[in-house]
């Protein structure tokens, strides 16, 4: 079982800042990729970012040069720097986590999901 907690998000003025933490607990063994989805209301989620523990990255072309994913092996915590923060980054950011090293956004490939923190940017 891997426990996530995720922590950061808010409100923020298009063209700003904000960072997002996921704490992964549990028996998240050595070899796992973590994520960051969002969703928007009336929107289906999609993936943002994943990082596997070879360091190998993927981004939404959405948010390509905006935002840095990020990983430390050693606590298990996933971080997502957003910058340039745009309106339709609005949405509610989910941690996911699969014991696989994935390649690609596919949600049903992750075994376990965050509660999620919500991230509102104003024009």
């Amino acid at each position: 079982q891997v426990h996530l907690v995720e922590s950061g998000g808010g409100s923020v003025q298009a063209g700003g800042s904000l960072e997002l933490s996921c704490a992964a607990s549990g028996n998240t063994g050595f070899f796992y990729s973590m994520a960051w989805f969002r969703q928007a209301p009336g929107k289906e989620r999609e993936g943002v970012a994943v990082i596997r523990t070879d360091s190998i990255e993927q981004y939404a072309n959405s948010v390509k040069g905006r935002f840095n994913v990020s990983l430390d092996n050693n606590y298990a915590i996933l971080t997502l720097r957003m910058n340039s923060l745009k309106p339709e980054d609005t949405a509610m950011y989910y941690c996911a986590f699969s014991r696989k090293l994935l390649s690609g956004f596919l949600s049903g490939s992750f075994d376990y999901w965050g509660q999620g923190t919500q991230v509102t940017v104003s024009s």
